[in-house]
């Protein structure tokens, strides 16, 4: 499920409306920079949809974002039917629902008002896993509960002369996400690689399978062969993305020669085996795995939904 930020809002007391500012600084173990209600608790911070906002709106009432003292404005996401615990990643930050409404022991000039209050109702509350600045018009994510394969394929790793960093990368990043993560380390050997890839995609184990490893000039190099052996529909799109990235920090991003698909219902993805270029190109498919997931499961087919 994907939107975008609408307003970030501050206050500098408690009990009050909340007004705009440019930006905002997400810190961990604090919530907003600067704001009243900034600290060490679960409720670190605070979101409201706009379109709860324009419902008040509709009674006759002139409300904008921060009215109803919420820290972050969202737009395209509906906040209050999210599971407790959900990841959302917010522009470079990432938070975890811990609430849903609140209970308001003293009512507010906008319940005075209207008869009504939607903060108690429809407002999350959020902890921050990492840090981050937001400012309107940044994607929101709200990541549903998934599953991945982490394959590290390096002869070296395998024989213990190498640290895999890579792939404890990735897998960290993708459990902070929320994510299922589980890893395997192979030797860069193609009957391994597509015994696994098949044996774990029949089984249903994982959504996404990513490999990092193996995608290069090298003879050894043999993930794409494999990926290719294994998948039923390949995705170029997102390869191609990868590289077209790449190609913007290195030149030798065109000698990549990383392929992605699906088998079933899991997308594999082929990843450089490098840490660095692993999580670059990670992030470069990121904002559009949520969607592709959901259409593997069959959830939904709208593919031109923002």
């Amino acid at each position: 499920m994907r939107g975008k930020v609408v307003a970030v809002n501050t206050s500098a007391a408690k009990g009050t409306k909340k007004s705009p500012a440019e930006q905002v600084t997400l810190r961990v173990g604090v919530g907003v920079e600067g704001d009243a209600h900034a600290g060490h608790h679960h409720r670190q911070v605070s979101l409201l949809a706009i379109e709860s906002i324009e419902q008040v709106r509709k009674l006759g009432l002139s409300v904008e974002p921060g009215d109803f003292a919420e820290n972050i404005t969202t737009q395209g996401l509906s906040l209050a039917e999210l599971p407790l615990g959900t990841r959302l990643t917010v522009g470079s930050a990432v938070l975890s629902i811990t609430q849903i409404g609140k209970v308001c022991y003293e009512r507010c000039a906008i319940y005075h008002q209207v008869g009504d209050c939607v903060m108690p109702r429809e407002g999350v509350f959020a902890e921050v896993l990492r840090d981050g600045v937001v400012s309107g018009g940044a994607p929101v994510i709200a990541w549903p509960h998934f599953r991945v394969l982490v394959i590290t394929l390096s002869d070296r790793c395998f024989r213990g002369e190498q640290v895999d960093t890579s792939g404890k990368l990735l897998a960290g990043e993708l459990a902070l996400l929320g994510a299922v993560v589980t890893s395997e380390l192979l030797p860069d050997d193609f009957t391994l690689l597509l015994d696994l890839l098949v044996t774990a995609c029949d089984a249903n184990r994982a959504d996404l399978i990513l490999t990092t490893g193996g995608t290069g000039l090298s003879l050894r190099d043999v993930t794409p062969e494999a990926t290719r052996a294994s998948i039923e529909r390949e995705a170029p799109g997102i390869a191609e993305a990868m590289r077209m990235q790449s190609l913007a920090v290195t030149p030798h991003a065109m000698l990549s020669r990383a392929v992605a698909g699906t088998r079933k219902q899991t997308l594999i993805v082929n990843l450089p085996g490098s840490a660095k270029g692993a999580m670059e190109c990670l992030q470069v498919f990121l904002p559009a795995l949520p969607h592709a997931l959901e259409v593997l499961s069959g959830v939904t087919l709208d593919c031109g939904r923002g």
